[in-house]
């Protein structure tokens, strides 16, 4: 007689709707699976949608949207598309975004048939979860498999009076009752860096403080002094190896005393400094789950199995990169993973992209990493004032930097900062994960006039050092002793073109 399985209430439970928790739902409900997800609150998207990744991008375009920033360089630094900037201003079009992406999520779960129930999870047993809604009913459901992707929240340590007015965390920074005059933000991390930027392009005198004398350190050297000297240039007065002693809510303003002696003050303070694991609450002691000191899980990076087998996780829950790109990616490796069903591995080399002012963006590794490696290397670098395009839309500032394989020609690494850098980066992307060599940017034609025209400028500035490969001589040299051939009749059109090169 053959043992029957248990049966579960639904094969894959999703704890968290944000960006991995999503894909993975839709991945498993496509694969025509019983699929649950529970988040907390009662609108999709969680906080990728809410109050981190889209508000953020959202609030940016606006910013530079109503201040004129990318005009500025041809009217003037006192040019404004709107004179009188409010937090109102900026609040409508970050909600009429909100509304359309929580739109968007909750017709791809009915489409797909994802069911979804808002409350609070917590494990009481190693596969049935109980859920706590906010009107303190309780319900309990069985799932074969698990996904975790419950994110994270803002560190909020004792020291820092918050009191959701003039001292906020990122969480509570987009809703600000108005714009202060002046602005604090204390850790130099991506959250922090990209805020502070957004508004020192509102005319906001802001200042940046770091304890540690480096900031961004996953970036490229010579991008950080690129992208520190123009945060500079726009007002940002950057604070780097300053320590924080204390931080008083004086009423009138907030006062910030630092290890060195050094006072300051400003309207309002966005703590930025670090980020936990949301897992505090879902007992996961009962399923025999640890995590580390900031609530992170820790998972087996190609399938993001937990060392609970039937458990995954995935997104900022556990830890770098804690993109919402990635976590798109995760989550439905993830889900393929669990229901036991084959799927495309993610690409070896992603794209990091910072959305301050200027934005960043990389993919690939660091003149640093290459050093620290012992690869020898060459380096190609374009500004963006050097193109066409550059001169049309009045880019005073903006540089790519590439990084090449002088054994083997292969682009190993690209940095961007400037107008459109998160876009240009997958350029690279796209010839780094198909090993693809400087001769790329070098034979082929991009459109002109256009930013990715930078490409072909610092792979020339690169080809032009490097040598040259014992094939192009040949070439050279056969070309040389061969006798001209006689000329063929040109294409009539594209088709004849396509059929020649079909041939």
């Amino acid at each position: 007689m053959t043992e029957t399985s248990p049966k579960f209430d639904y094969d894959l439970i999703v704890i968290g709707s944000g960006p991995s928790g999503r894909t993975a739902a839709i991945q498993a409900a496509k694969l025509k699976r019983r699929v649950l997800v529970i988040d907390r609150k009662d609108r999709l998207g969680g906080v990728s949608v809410h109050t981190g990744t889209v508000p953020s991008k959202t609030l940016r375009e606006t910013v530079l949207n109503l201040t004129g920033w990318r005009e500025r360089s041809f009217y003037g630094r006192a040019y404004r598309v709107k004179d009188q900037i409010k937090a109102e201003d900026l609040k409508a079009r970050l909600h009429m975004t909100l509304d359309h992406e929580v739109d968007v999520l909750e017709h791809q779960f009915n489409r797909n048939h994802v069911e979804m129930l808002p409350g609070l999870a917590h494990f009481v047993g190693p596969n049935e979860v109980e859920v706590e809604t906010e009107a303190g009913d309780t319900t309990r459901v069985t799932g074969e498999k698990f996904l975790i992707a419950t994110g994270t929240r803002t560190y909020r340590p004792d020291y820092v009076p918050f009191n959701g007015r003039t001292v906020l965390d990122g969480d509570e920074f987009l809703e600000m009752a108005e714009i202060p005059r002046s602005l604090i933000v204390v850790g130099a991390g991506v959250i922090g860096v990209e805020y502070a930027t957004m508004f020192s392009a509102l005319d906001v005198r802001v200042t940046l403080i770091e304890p540690r004398e480096t900031f961004l350190d996953f970036i490229d050297r010579t991008l950080i002094q690129e992208f520190t000297h123009q945060i500079r240039e726009n007002g940002v007065d950057l604070r780097l190896g300053s320590a924080i002693e204390s931080i008083e809510d004086a009423g009138a303003h907030i006062e910030v005393t630092l290890e060195n002696g050094r006072h300051v003050r400003g309207e309002m303070l966005l703590f930025a400094a670090g980020r936990l694991g949301n897992t505090d609450r879902l007992n996961l002691e009962a399923v025999g789950l640890k995590t580390d000191h900031r609530g992170r899980l820790e998972v087996e990076r190609k399938t993001y199995q937990t060392s609970v087998g039937h458990i995954y996780a995935t997104g900022d829950v556990i830890g770098h990169p804690s993109l919402a790109s990635t976590s798109l990616q995760q989550g439905r490796v993830a889900a393929c993973h669990a229901l036991d069903v084959p799927t495309v591995p993610e690409s070896p080399w992603y794209p990091y992209g910072i959305y301050s002012v200027p934005e960043m963006s990389t993919c690939g590794m660091s003149e640093e990493e290459l050093k620290e490696r012992g690869v020898p290397y060459e380096v190609g670098i374009a500004r963006f004032r050097e193109t066409s395009r550059g001169h049309i839309m009045g880019l005073e500032h903006g540089m790519l930097k590439m990084l090449f394989s002088l054994k083997t020609r292969r682009v190993l690494g690209v940095q961007i900062v400037g107008e459109g850098a998160t876009e240009l980066i997958h350029i690279a992307q796209a010839v780094l994960n198909l090993k693809g060599t400087v001769d790329y940017f070098v034979q082929n034609t991009f459109n002109y006039p256009t930013l990715a025209e930078a490409y072909k400028i610092a792979g020339l500035d690169a080809f032009n050092r490097m040598p040259i490969p014992e094939e192009y001589k040949d070439l050279r040299l056969a070309a040389k002793a061969k006798k001209p051939a006689p000329k063929k009749p040109e294409a009539k059109d594209a088709k004849d073109s396509a059929d020649k090169a079909a041939e």
